[in-house]
């Protein structure tokens, strides 16, 4: 009451653009802020009424339904390469998903995939009845070649294209060899923040992002973890020793993606 609604309108427009709210009680109950923009100062008015329904509906429904809409895009264009996609709503169905592809007593690997800690898929293995490959109690060789004889690989992706292709960059390269062949079954958990129009915006994202995010991981000295960015360098400490660019699958049901629709990794 008393507010400016030209101005409000516009707040509304660019709340639409928000991302994820938490689903806490507070929120379904929450008030609309009303901002009054002045030249010399910004004030803000809070009225406690019950919260917009069109905004909550654009806050909650709008990114699900954009990226559902996209993964379908995606899992078209995996079908076209011999491969397999899938989309969860969710970490727990991508859990779910996850744990339908991979057979009680199986051998499983794992290459440094934050995402599926983040679904809780590693936890599952480990207390469920699988013969999970922990390459931390292991000499770096012995994991390696558990993980190639393995029964399935987990992975994430750096990036992938809308239309199917998975890009990996890699340091050791244990994990983009066992993508590209040994194990029975490679399962990719990705997050739909990782999907993107094309393969020359796929190998930025994965240069200049997810790169320099898992340099800030390791004791290195490389340009890209004391700036952020790439500079194609050639620092002994390099983590982009190996590019792989997968766009098919020769051997069907061997690769299958799951596309969650959560920020996942990095």
């Amino acid at each position: 009451q008393g507010c400016d609604k030209e101005v409000l309108g516009t707040v509304v427009s660019h709340l639409r653009n928000v991302k994820q709210i938490g689903n806490q009680l507070r929120h379904h109950f929450a008030g609309v802020i009303a901002v009054v923009v002045r030249k010399a100062q910004t004030l803000i008015l809070l009225e406690q009424i019950h919260a917009h329904p069109r905004l909550h509906a654009c806050t909650h429904n709008v990114a699900p339904a954009r990226n559902e809409v996209l993964a379908q895009t995606v899992i078209k264009g995996l079908q076209s390469r011999n491969m397999s996609g899938y989309y969860a709503e969710d970490k727990e169905a991508a859990l779910k998903q996850a744990l339908e592809l991979i057979d009680e007593e199986s051998t499983i690997a794992m290459g440094g995939c934050h995402s599926a800690q983040e679904i809780g898929l590693v936890e599952a293995l480990k207390e469920g009845n699988y013969n999970y490959i922990d390459r931390s109690k292991m000499t770096p060789r012995e994991g390696l070649l558990a993980s190639y004889d393995a029964d399935v690989f987990l992975s994430s992706a750096n990036a992938m294209t809308s239309d199917g292709i998975l890009v990996n960059i890699d340091g050791n390269s244990n994990r983009v060899s066992c993508i590209a062949q040994g194990p029975k079954k490679v399962i990719f958990i990705v997050g739909m923040n990782k999907v993107c129009s094309d393969l020359d915006s796929a190998m930025k994202r994965a240069r200049n992002i997810a790169a320099p995010t898992n340099a800030q991981n390791f004791d290195v000295k490389t340009p890209c973890k004391t700036t952020g960015k790439c500079f194609d360098c050639k620092s002994p400490d390099t983590l982009c020793c190996q590019f792989l660019i997968t766009r098919y699958s020769r051997h069907v049901g061997r690769i299958h993606v799951i596309l969650v629709n959560d920020t996942l990794g990095y």
